[in-house]
């Protein structure tokens, strides 16, 4: 018989969530995936757990059965995880969080640095990825933690906003728009490049051109900050970013920061965690680190 943890937990978000097809969307996984997994554990159990049909599935009284003995595990698992981590408080352990791009590739490094200092035995997992692939981390509990710029819309998890960043316009250094004060109508004939779709950035960046009346303006999409900000260098067109990811360009010269009135948007850096995940000291800690910043952490 080949039991897993994994496959007991897709089986409770189907039932959760009442269908193959819904369970799926939370989990972030393909229907046929999630299906495959249940057909897995029920050839294990020789047993069918499921009642299927075009309105939902519902659980068999076998599936009553390993439901109820799956919510006793994983309830164990995390007393386990909790006592442990009690008695080991900040000795040693693994602590992994993981940021949307542009807060784990330009606040988190800094953050552990801050947090290793205090915490030695603790190491570090640093995860970066759009806002959809950490939603997706949290919600499988591959990670504790999860740092966002903005708030993600989604079931199950608990978001806090610590602290905002704001967002700039910049274009190349030589741009004729470097030197004077815009209003949008000087920006229609211009070309934005935007971040992926599933980017939090790319949310921001709509919403201000939908304000602005610019959302009929070409846009070219660029997959992260660095290609982003490489492509605005080369010419290619304007983009809106944070103004920590393009400090050091912005400082050496490399990029020119526009003034435009209104201003583009701000948005919340939000700490992020599943609602019924019990923190570890370490994740806690932590928590408690990013909580305290009150706003961007300055470098040095």
């Amino acid at each position: 018989m080949e039991l897993s943890i994994h496959r007991l937990g897709i089986f409770l978000e189907v039932i959760r969530s009442g269908s193959i097809s819904a369970a799926a969307k939370k989990l972030y996984m393909s229907q046929p995936s999630v299906s495959n997994q249940v057909r897995g554990l029920e050839s294990s159990l020789n047993a069918n757990l499921l009642n299927r049909s075009s309105s939902g599935a519902t659980p068999t009284a076998a599936g009553e059965i390993v439901a109820g003995h799956a919510r006793e595990i994983f309830e164990l698992l995390d007393r386990i995880e909790e006592e442990v981590g009690t008695e080991q408080g900040l000795k040693t352990g693994r602590l992994a969080v993981a940021g949307t791009t542009t807060i784990g590739t330009y606040l988190l490094p800094r953050a552990f640095a801050i947090f290793s200092a205090t915490a030695p035995g603790i190491r570090p997992e640093l995860r970066v990825g759009n806002e959809e692939t950490v939603v997706s981390w949290l919600l499988k509990g591959e990670v504790g933690l999860g740092i966002f710029a903005g708030e993600p819309d989604a079931e199950h998890l608990v978001s806090t906003p610590v602290f905002d960043d704001s967002l700039i316009l910049v274009a190349a250094p030589a741009s004729p728009l470097a030197d004077r004060r815009l209003t949008p109508p000087d920006l229609l004939r211009e070309r934005f490049l935007m971040r992926e779709i599933g980017s939090a950035t790319r949310h921001l960046q709509e919403d201000a051109l939908a304000r602005w009346n610019l959302d009929h303006v070409e846009c070219w999409t660029m997959w992260g900050p660095d290609t982003l900000k490489e492509s605005v260098r080369a010419g290619l067109g304007l983009a809106l970013m944070s103004e920590h990811a393009a400090q050091l360009e912005l400082s050496n010269g490399l990029l020119a920061k526009l003034e435009i009135t209104p201003g583009p948007p701000s948005r919340p850096v939000s700490l992020v965690r599943k609602a019924d995940r019990v923190l570890s000291p370490a994740e806690s800690a932590f928590a408690e680190l990013i909580k305290s910043f009150g706003s961007w952490p300055e470098e040095g």
